[in-house]
Formats: structure tokens, C-alpha cells, sequence
């Protein structure tokens, strides 16, 4: 069976002497876990940057529960990779999302914010131009997953909005990174510390 689909590329890691293991978030499937043949090879190790937008064909084989993928860049955004800030929050945002989300269950409102978020970070000329867009999405993944309440009111400045994002960064690491998934939250940490050294 195979199936596409519209696709963020959340996390990777090497499998086998060529191959990777890729965490995608699909726009109708929610995350989808599958293999990759030749996702260390030059020619995809740019595809399979976290953050990136690409459309994604699933094969599942009979007798197989993870899916082969095939990856086609739609959208880069790896040249982030080498601004301290912008890649701390999009490293962030994917190994988040990658680690809470359940397998297989559609969260289009998440794909959409996600996509909206790593957007942000890419155009924005500093900081002060996404993160209420980070404050908006933890509290969206937070509400999508059952931990929600009502969205925070708008920061009036720079201040208020590094205290809202204390606040959820408390509630991720109760609620969503507790035990196992708590390494996650060294991301979370790194971001914090370099958001703070901004005036």
C-alpha cells in the first residue's frame, strides 16, 4: 500500500550502513515513524534536516509495520543550521513534537502551526518576530494533547513573553517530558538560555 502526503521532518538517526530513520509529521497521518533507504547518502542528508517541508510517499509492505519512505524536498530550511538562535528553536520545536505526539493520529491544526512557526523563525529578522509564535504553538500542543486551557494573553514585551514561555516550559516538563523523554528538555534549556541573553 502506498500512500503521500504533504510532510515537516521532525527527526533522523542512521540505520544500518546507508539507511535512516526518519519522524515526520504528515498533514492527514500525524507522525509517521519509516525507513528511508539512502538517507545518509549525500544527496539526502540535505532532505532530511528537522525542520524541512517535503512530500513524503509511505510504501507498507505485507508483514511489515514500518512503512518505507521516499522523501522529496519541497521546501529547505537548513540553512538555519548555522544561526545560533533560529536552529535552537527549530531543533526545539521538532524534537518536541517528535517526542509527545502519539504514531498515526492526524493532528492537522499541529502540522499547520508547526509549518507556520518554522516559517517564522526563517523570515524573522530577530527573535522578538516568532517567539509569541513559539508561546502559541506549546500552548496549542499542549491544549491537542489534553493538558490545555486557554491561550495566554499577549505579552505587552519582552519580559512577559520570557515569563509566559517559563510557564509553559514548566508544564511541558510536567506534563509531556516527564521520566524517559526529560533528555528532550535540554533543548528546551539551550533556548531559554540564549533568548535570555536578548535585552
Amino acid at each position: 500500500m502506498t500512500s503521500r502526503s504533504p510532510a515537516i521532518v521532525l527527526a533522523s538517526r542512521p540505520q544500518g550502513e546507508t539507511g535512516a530513520m526518519v519522524r515526520v509529521l504528515t498533514a492527514r497521518g500525524g507522525l509517521v515513524a519509516a525507513y528511508v533507504a539512502g538517507g545518509r547518502g549525500r544527496q539526502m542528508r540535505a532532505v532530511m534536516v528537522p525542520g524541512n517541508r517535503v512530500a513524503a510517499e509511505f510504501t507498507t509492505r505485507p508483514g511489515s509495520q514500518l512503512p518505507f519512505a521516499r522523501l522529496e524536498l519541497e521546501h529547505s530550511r537548513a540553512a538555519l543550521i548555522t544561526e545560533p538562535l533560529p536552529a535552537a528553536a527549530m531543533q526545539w520545536a521538532c524534537a518536541l513534537t517528535a517526542s509527545v505526539l502519539p504514531e498515526r493520529q492526524p493532528y492537522p491544526s499541529l502540522h499547520a502551526a508547526l509549518d507556520a512557526l518554522l516559517e517564522a523563525i526563517a523570515m524573522a529578522p530577530s527573535a522578538r518576530g516568532w517567539v509569541s509564535g513559539l508561546i502559541a504553538y506549546e500552548t496549542l500542543l499542549l491544549s491537542e494533547l489534553g493538558y490545555g486551557g486557554t491561550a495566554p494573553p499577549e505579552a505587552p514585551d519582552w519580559p512577559a513573553q520570557l515569563a509566559q514561555l517559563a510557564i509553559l516550559e514548566r508544564r511541558i516538563a510536567h506534563y509531556l517530558l516527564a521520566g524517559a523523554k526529560s533528555d528532550v528538555m535540554g533543548a528546551r534549556k539551550l533556548l531559554t538560555e540564549r533568548l535570555m541573553r536578548i535585552g
